[in-house]
């Protein structure tokens, strides 16, 4: 087959690369996993699991066996390797049914699979393991495509599928994956033999073949013709959603309101937990937000149970004009505050009716999908990935409504089914065994001048224990080479990026705004930029002066302005860092201009603190001395000025600096971010208005 016989889906396949896997069906699974996983279209990122099932000799016998390799808990199809799959006996796993007590008794044969591991390195068996296992296929597919599940949630969608697949697709009501599930699917096949896949009510397909390649181009045909099914019925019945009820803003005027409005919602969102923001004006969002069915569809929450696991059991709908005046803070969160009151209330109702004796404590109530008609989506989560996660299963539900609408009436699962899922104890046992937080997860930070030097080295030392960061430099090309550094390091999720020169007030606006686009707020500000200029007072110019002034102080002063503004409308404190310097209080020859506005520097930052305080802004000082290693500082003459004043060679001033230290300590970007790390890590929390030295001790330079 080709690419062109597919509108709907990309066929990827590629003859030669499968050529090099032939004879190895894991490592065809694999690779169909990850053509699978590619394609959004087919399923979400860490929805859906494959498997194969081969023969291979037993390791204490050396006989031969059936074994089946399937996606373990957790991971992503798109990115799936072998030490993802879990590996089983299959006489072992279906044994399994001779001791099964029941549906009431299905969660601790979970415990039981751990007695089927053929290979005692894989990854733990998922809860869909016997839905796999129980059905007698050499390759299957279990995906959620939208259109699919468009039909699956569709009031009529066991019709629909009998009709439109002429009898070759079986169809299992509604029931939450487990091993009563893996029995019904067998029970299904049994029934209707011959039949190509099965679609799960609510929920999603399954699909097969004898070998890899026949699986990949069924699961791909049978999702094609959804797609073009519901292709063909958009509009016939009615509008799309029953037509548009307002206009959206254009996209500028999108972004600015998103961007003044994020750090609020994020605000609300964080009463319980910190949380990350990501925002998505795309198209299919709008289409959904702005028309007449939003009031009706968005309460009904979601189908599918990864989508809903994402999401919550349904959106907040912010009741704001989309041209709403955005300027008075204090008079919008109070007519926001109703708002997420009411859903807070909502969710432990929902909590309340359907928990069970046993069911764990109530999660946070707060919503993660915020819906602005006009405007766009926001959602909010534990750490970007998840937020950006969130909206993409959130786009998934909406696409799942739109094809359900088209075609007959959508429907959601049934409260008390979508609590027992979102309850799950199993779901919670996953919940418990994931890693501890790291101790920055859930903030924010913006360090200036970060694309090299010490604001590089402090940005990856946030990013390192569970920050995101605002990338930002005056300089297009060295910020675009630390972008790469860091999404080769840490992945796309992990940094946003702004041009900014700090003595620009309107590239500080747009950084911010950046911030607040990207990851809802800021938590962390670091006043990092600078230059120096050495010269003796009778060479100094006023050009020199201002210029030192310009970044150094008022670069200071306007991005702490711009910082407070986003940090008052959070209302969950924060830190504001000024990188000084030990010549903020050591005097020094050819010094005049650098060292007077480090002295402004450092005291304004004691202002800072004194405001700020009640605010729970705290406003500490990092004094640096001498940080050599790639720092812009000691460009443009710099280092032969202190050179020539200390009467050595540029070669010869790491040395020097060290040795005139109490500590005989060459000072590094990494230790500057330590220090910052110290003071944002949790245990100076009740600390403001501090000045920590890092230049390896020097007398002249203690604070008293």
């Amino acid at each position: 087959m080709s690419a062109t016989q597919f509108k709907h889906v990309s066929y990827l396949w590629d003859e030669a690369e499968a050529a090099k896997l032939a004879g190895d069906e894991v490592a065809l699974l694999i690779y169909r996993s990850n053509l699978l996983g590619a394609d959004l279209r087919l399923t979400n990122y860490g929805g859906g699991n494959t498997s194969c099932k081969v023969t291979a000799n037993d390791p204490l016998t050396g006989a031969p066996v059936e074994v089946m390799w399937v996606k373990g808990s957790g991971g992503d199809l798109g990115t799936l390797k072998k030490n993802g799959l879990a590996a089983l006996y299959v006489d072992r796993l279906r044994s399994l049914k001779n001791i099964y007590r029941g549906v009431e008794y299905e969660d601790e044969m979970v415990e039981l699979f751990n007695h089927c591991i053929f290979d005692l390195s894989s990854k733990a068996p998922s809860i869909d393991t016997p839905l796999h296992g129980f059905l007698p296929f050499a390759h299957i597919d279990h995906l959620h495509p939208d259109a699919a599940i468009a039909i699956a949630a569709a009031k009529d969608g066991k019709r629909i599928t009998e009709e439109l697949f002429g009898g070759s697709i079986g169809w299992v009501e509604w029931k939450k994956p487990g091993f009563e599930l893996g029995l019904q699917l067998k029970a299904c096949l049994d029934a209707n033999p011959g039949i190509r896949g099965i679609m799960l009510g609510s929920h999603g397909l399954f699909t097969w073949g004898n070998t890899a390649y026949e699986s990949y181009i069924n699961t791909l045909e049978v999702i094609e013709k959804c797609a073009a099914y519901l292709e063909d019925n958009y509009g016939k019945k009615s509008p799309t959603f029953s037509g548009q009820r307002i206009e959206s803003l254009n996209e500028t005027a999108r972004k600015q309101q998103a961007a003044a409005l994020a750090p609020i919602l994020r605000g609300f969102c964080s009463s319980k937990t910190r949380m990350v923001g990501h925002f998505t004006d795309d198209s299919r969002v709008l289409e959904f937000i702005n028309s007449n069915d939003l009031e009706r569809l968005a309460p009904l929450g979601t189908s599918c149970p990864d989508h809903f696991l994402r999401t919550k059991i349904s959106p907040l709908v912010l009741e704001l004009e989309k041209d709403a005046d955005l300027s008075d803070v204090e008079s919008l969160k109070n007519q926001l505050s109703p708002a997420f009151e009411a859903y807070r209330q909502m969710y432990t109702d929902y909590y309340n009716t359907c928990k069970h004796p046993n069911s764990p404590a109530i999660r946070d109530a707060n919503p993660v999908v915020i819906l602005y008609p006009g405007v766009g989506m926001f959602t909010f989560a534990k750490d970007k990935q998840t937020a950006r996660v969130a909206a993409e299963f959130y786009i998934n539900a909406i696409n799942v409504m739109k094809g359900a609408e088209a075609i007959s009436e959508y429907t959601s699962l049934p409260r008390q089914e979508a609590f027992d899922i979102e309850y799950w104890l199993l779901e919670e046992a996953k919940l418990q065994r994931m890693p501890k937080p790291k101790i920055l997860s859930g903030r924010v930070a913006l360090v200036t001048g970060s694309a090299g030097g010490i604001g590089k080295a402090i940005a990856k030392r946030f990013v390192q224990e569970g920050a995101v960061v605002i990338l930002n430099d005056m300089n297009t090309e060295r910020l675009n080479g630390a972008a790469d550094e860091f999404n080769t390091e840490f992945g796309k999720d992990a940094y946003a990026t702004a041009v900014l020169d700090v003595t620009d007030k309107n590239q500080i606006q747009e950084a911010f705004d950046a911030a607040a686009l990207a990851f809802g707020g800021v938590d962390i500000v670091v006043n990092n930029a600078g230059l120096s200029i050495s010269k003796t007072i009778a060479d100094h110019t006023e050009k020199d002066w201002d210029l030192l002034y310009d970044v150094l102080v008022k670069g200071q002063f306007l991005v702490t302005q711009a910082a407070v503004d986003i940090l008052k409308k959070q209302a969950i404190g924060g830190d504001i860092i000024n990188i000084v310097s030990k010549n903020a209080l050591v005097s020094g020859p050819n010094n005049a201009g650098y060292g007077s506005a480090k002295a402004a520097q450092l005291h304004l930052s004691r202002l800072n603190a004194a405001e700020l305080g009640s605010d729970k802004i705290r406003v500490n000082v990092i004094n640096p001395d001498a940080v050599i290693s790639d720092s812009n500082i000691w460009a443009g003459g710099w280092a032969e000025g202190r050179a020539k004043a200390y009467g050595v060679t540029v070669d010869e001033l790491p040395a020097y600096y060290a040795k005139r230290t109490l500590l005989n300590e060459i000072i590094l970007p990494e230790d500057i971010a330590n220090a910052c790390i110290a003071i944002t890590g949790g245990l100076l929390n009740k600390s403001t208005g501090n000045v920590i030295n890092v230049d390896g001790g020097v007398a002249a330079g203690f604070v008293r």
